[in-house]
């Protein structure tokens, strides 16, 4: 049946029930239910819910953003503990939520009020789980209200989805440009959540569905811990919010004009938030509610998901923190680390897909032919999902690597990761493993403040390096080897070199004036016959270079003890 009309014809019992002198949120009280918080009406929601649950509920004032006030965070702990290292040693698993990354995509935001509010008012607190929400992640973006969403169906008004840097909250995990970014990173490392949820709305096709889901892509964690989030997880999801009717299905990203050409699970990179939990080895979920359907329908889907979610983790209890155990004892004695995938073509599941039909007609705006989904015509048709990937590159971990403490910023978010730094004690010289950067394709337009680099190739060389009293080195013997390796290798696709840390070494310092170097560079030809040979091969191989006198003195000068080491070298060693 049409999942709209079953909807329409039943009243799902979401909510505990609640007495008249209940805290109604300001969604609830609109009758419509098209109406998200505003920042002040959730922060003083919030505080209400601190003082009138002071046992189990704490409201804390966590690091600031970019707009100047400060993230916060409302933890959900029946033992009335709040240290989250007692809790953690005590055997509490612990969900994190995060709402509001893209204030336009608010459902998380209401949705999250009432469901502490419920578990809070109905003493419903699980006694093995504490449940910690960031009340709001983007606050620069959730004052910005307007409406700036054209393909959303409500609410009324709503935040924008840059913060006051204008910046996308969602592609910041790992360069960190926003104290937003630094502030989170702040609160997952100190927390260490088990399972992390980040509550969003999607864009693009049209389809019955009114919530899809995108889980942490299974193979990019460990086997342990890809196998288990799959089956005591994802599948209890799916089969849960069925009997809700809020069929989920994976994030429709699909290759042709319709979903009907098949699904490709999204890869997400630790640029994204459910990329940056994976570097951890927490369970992470991203459900995406339909932008088209009604506002009330997405904030109630995205409720209950949560309320399972809750479920799931209480029911698993030891056994999801003895998985997490071995995923991390896994990481620590790992030898071989992916750093880019690819889609596996060759895998697909059959899965149903409850869909509209594409027709075209022409366009009132254009007069041309136009794209539309005809509600009036559901269907259910079979189609591929393809959701394996495939590691397209992979790396040998060194024992060690030194970092130059002058690249702070990267040293800071190492350490803020919980990378386990050693200061060197003494200058020193280090025989090691080092890359010079050979290709480094750029993007020609800004990404999110960058010039992003990316499909990097390398020329490895084992020379005595230089390192000196207060420069790093970090063994790969950690738990969190996943975010040292997948940002310090150059070739991840969201490695620190990528982002730009350390552009530094792509210029060239020194140079040559032509009419001085011209004696030196025939002295070099003489007192080495080889270095002539070369050169005559190289114009071989070259032609054009036969008539450019500065190309032959560049070609020597880059081929003689004058030209400078330091050129692409990649200032990060090796220790094998």
């Amino acid at each position: 049946m049409h999942l709209l009309i079953k909807y329409a014809r039943k009243v799902l019992p979401i909510f505990f029930f609640l007495n008249a002198t209940a805290q109604l949120t300001p969604y609830e009280k609109d009758p419509q239910k098209n109406t998200t918080a505003t920042y002040q009406e959730m922060i003083d929601y919030y505080q209400t819910l601190a003082k009138k649950y002071p046992k189990q509920s704490k409201l804390f004032t966590c690091g600031k953003t970019d707009v100047g006030k400060p993230l916060q965070l409302f933890v959900l702990s029946k033992s009335g503990e709040f240290s989250p290292e007692k809790l953690k040693k005590s055997g509490n698993a612990i969900f994190l939520i995060n709402n509001g990354i893209h204030p336009g995509e608010p459902e998380g935001i209401d949705a999250s009020m009432m469901l502490a509010r419920d578990l809070l008012a109905k003493n419903a607190l699980p006694d093995n789980e504490v449940i910690a929400i960031i009340t709001a992640y983007n606050l620069g973006g959730m004052l910005n209200r307007g409406e700036s969403r054209v393909n959303q169906n409500g609410p009324v008004t709503y935040g924008f989805r840059g913060n006051r840097r204008n910046l996308d909250l969602n592609r910041d995990f790992i360069k960190t440009d926003s104290k937003n970014s630094y502030s989170f990173q702040e609160i997952f490392n100190s927390w260490d959540p088990d399972v992390f949820l980040d509550n969003h709305t999607s864009d693009g096709a049209d389809y019955q569905y009114i919530m899809t889901l995108i889980d942490t892509q299974r193979d990019k964690l460990t086997p342990i811990l890809g196998k288990y989030m799959k089956e005591k997880f994802t599948d209890e999801l799916y089969k849960r919010m069925a009997t809700k009717d809020y069929k989920l299905i994976p994030y429709i990203d699909f290759p042709g004009e319709t979903p009907e050409s098949g699904i490709e699970a999204y890869l997400e990179t630790p640029r994204y938030s459910t990329g940056f939990a994976a570097l951890h080895n927490t369970i992470a979920y991203m459900p995406e509610t339909h932008m088209w359907k009604p506002f009330q329908q997405r904030v109630e889907s995205t409720y209950q998901l949560m309320v399972y979610l809750k479920d799931i983790i209480h029911e698993q209890g030891n056994t999801l923190l003895a998985t997490r155990r071995k995923a991390k004892d896994y990481v620590k004695n790992q030898t071989t680390f992916p750093l880019r995938w690819k889609l596996d073509t060759t895998k697909y599941a059959n899965i149903p897909f409850y869909g509209y039909e594409a027709e075209h007609k022409p366009s009132e705006v254009s007069g041309l032919t136009r794209l539309y989904y005809n509600r009036d015509r559901p269907f259910t048709r079979t189609i591929k999902l393809y959701d394996r990937y495939q590691a397209s590159l992979t790396i040998n971990k060194p024992k060690a690597y030194i970092i130059p403490q002058c690249y702070d910023k990267a040293i800071s978010l190492l350490q803020l990761n919980h990378v386990k730094l050693m200061p060197i004690k003494q200058d020193t010289i280090v025989h090691a493993e080092v890359y010079y950067i050979k290709d480094f394709p750029t993007n020609t337009q800004p990404y999110e403040g960058h010039y992003l680099h990316h499909d990097i190739t390398l020329e490895k060389k084992m020379m005595d390096v230089p390192f000196y009293k207060g420069d790093y080195m970090a063994f790969t013997n950690q738990e969190s080897n996943r975010y040292l390796i997948e940002t310090l290798e150059p070739e991840g696709v969201d490695s620190y070199f990528c982002w730009n840390f350390f552009d530094g070494i792509l210029s060239r310092k020194e140079y040559f004036s032509p009419y001085i170097f011209e004696d030196k560079a025939a002295e070099l030809l003489k007192k080495n016959p080889q270095l002539r040979t070369d050169l005559d091969n190289a114009i071989d191989k070259n032609p054009s270079l036969k008539n450019d006198a500065h190309g032959q003195l560049e070609w020597i000068y880059q081929h003689s003890n004058f030209f400078e080491k330091t050129y692409k070298l990649y200032p990060i060693a090796r220790i094998l």
